[in-house]
């Protein structure tokens, strides 16, 4: 049985940026995945989110969008080494390479090259009613582009952002001291549904 959560050894890696076991778990619960969910995962880098995302929507099927040539074939690496076949990928520069793709029910936002209104106002286009954009941010500049671009859509989307520090502890000598991971910001966004219930979902205050 698949589970949540792979440990980050087990993925193939290279000099590409990896998100991380603790981050990948929340940013994938952020999302609220369902077995038949159509997800992109902009800036895959070594595809450990479209893989783990990939094992959620065994009906459904993951879009990888990377721009860089080794990371896509880490990405395919992964998911041969994973055994997952509801991936595609798309050696691609986003907001490249989504005008083709069908709705989606949630996107993944990790790199965005500096581009990120660009590729949410690509992502706006193809996100269904209730759909989910989680944003991975590692700088405070990358995270407030995000809010103040949900802001000031207020009227389309309910956003909510948390930090999340993780800490783990090494052994050295006869202690256990803890050695900190970079902070990452992770900030959630959902579409209103405005075909469910009227505008009930206009009333929410959080996500």
């Amino acid at each position: 049985m698949d589970y949540l959560g792979i440990d980050d050894e087990e993925f193939i890696r290279g000099k590409v940026p990896m998100t991380k076991q603790e981050i990948r778990i929340l940013s994938l619960v952020k999302a609220r995945l369902a077995p038949h969910s159509l997800v992109y995962d902009i800036g895959a880098g070594t595809g450990s989110i479209s893989v783990e995302a990939a094992r959620l929507v065994p009906k459904g099927r993951v879009y990888a969008l990377e721009r860089n040539p080794e990371a896509v074939a880490l990405i395919r690496a992964n998911a041969a080494n994973f055994a997952v076949r509801n991936i595609t990928v798309i050696n691609e520069e986003a907001p490249a390479g989504l005008a083709s793709l069908p709705q989606c029910d949630a996107v993944f936002v990790g790199g965005s090259g500096g581009k990120l209104c660009s590729i949410l106002d690509a992502v706006n286009g193809k996100l269904k009613s209730g759909g989910r954009i989680v944003v991975n941010c590692i700088t405070v500049q990358s995270l407030m582009h995000a809010i103040e671009y949900f802001r000031s859509r207020d009227t389309e989307y309910s956003y909510e952002t948390i930090q999340v520090q993780v800490s783990h502890l090494q052994q050295v000598g006869p202690y256990d001291m803890a050695k900190a991971v970079n902070p990452v910001y992770i900030l959630t966004a959902k579409k209103w549904d405005k075909d469910q219930n009227g505008l009930a979902d206009m009333n929410e205050k959080a996500v």
